[in-house]
């Protein structure tokens, strides 16, 4: 066998890594979410039918397919509650998301302006809070904005405040506990597209008589847009499918996706409608995970021309 025979053959296994990865990790487990989706409310162990049973033979399989319906797509089409927990969901991560960035991209800026010894320093200043519990943050935070908590015994003691502020249950306190869990993922992307940015552009753009500002703008902005863009998708995607945040900090009256689908799956054990709602979600994520590869695939198709 020859020498190129030999690095081909694993580079072509290391290829299809990949993909089998996403058919066993992605495509089976949604293939069994959309066929429970497909499926009818049963009181029963598992609570749904038509259950299909390999050994009883294809025409017992053949039976069950048929018994599949669009009904619980048509309910999530139908119920408000289910419409309104998808926008609620959209709207608060389009707005965390946008907050992430405004307050993200300076720590980054200023993280990758560093001298080149401080920079771990304050990369692992920034990942320290990930070695303690997601959980016990979270915690933390109902201790200091409950209503003798921390954050009001302050504001009394300065004078600010004249009695206690209600800052829990409210979406503020939502939107601080979604901030603060997810700033590292938005700081992380954009801090390693600013480190590997060119100098030298800035340099050059001085001396055809930019303001630092004006340079900012037109080098060092664009040139940070793929920083950008995975940061906004690592703290996007998930928040949209948020349980634990909005179920502990933010109040009862209005819910996210994700404390639908928790309803769904063990208050009312209606599998199939749960399963239902976890299809359309990953549907709606795929769609800036799309647009995201089509910009990126333009991007680079740019700069081989």
């Amino acid at each position: 066998m020859s020498a190129r025979g030999l690095f081909t053959r694993p580079a072509r296994l290391a290829a299809l890594a990949p993909y089998l990865w996403m058919v066993l990790f992605f495509l089976v487990p949604f293939g069994f979410v959309l066929k429970i989706a497909l499926s009818q409310t049963a009181i029963a162990q598992p609570p749904y039918v038509p259950v299909f049973d390999i050994a009883a033979g294809w025409e017992a399989i053949k039976v069950a397919a048929a018994q599949l319906s669009l009904d619980n797509f048509r309910l999530l089409a139908s119920d408000d509650l289910y419409f309104m927990s998808y926008v609620r969901s959209v709207t608060v991560a389009l707005a965390s998301t946008a907050m992430l960035l405004v307050i993200g991209y300076p720590i980054a800026y200023g993280m990758a302006r560093l001298p080149q010894r401080w920079q771990p320093i304050a990369m692992m200043l920034v990942i320290i809070p990930f070695w303690t519990s997601f959980l016990i943050r979270i915690y933390a935070w109902i201790n200091i904005l409950q209503h003798d908590g921390l954050l009001n015994t302050v504001l009394l003691a300065l004078g600010i405040v004249d009695k206690p502020v209600v800052w829990l249950a409210t979406d503020a306190a939502m939107y601080l506990g979604i901030v603060y869990s997810y700033l590292p993922f938005m700081i992380l992307p954009l801090y390693a597209t600013l480190a590997k940015s060119d100098a030298s552009l800035l340099e050059a753009a001085a001396d055809l008589g930019c303001s630092r500002l004006k340079a900012f703008w037109l080098v060092t902005f664009p040139l940070s847009l793929p920083g950008i863009g995975a940061g906004a998708l690592l703290c996007f995607i998930p928040i949209v499918g948020e349980f634990v945040i909005p179920d502990l900090l933010a109040g009862s009256d209005r819910m996210m996706i994700g404390q639908t689908l928790w309803l769904e799956f063990f208050t009312n054990r209606d599998w199939p409608v749960a399963s239902a709602t976890a299809a359309v979600l990953l549907v709606l994520l795929l769609v800036p995970l799309l647009i995201y590869e089509k910009l990126q695939r333009r991007q680079l198709d740019g700069e081989r021309a």
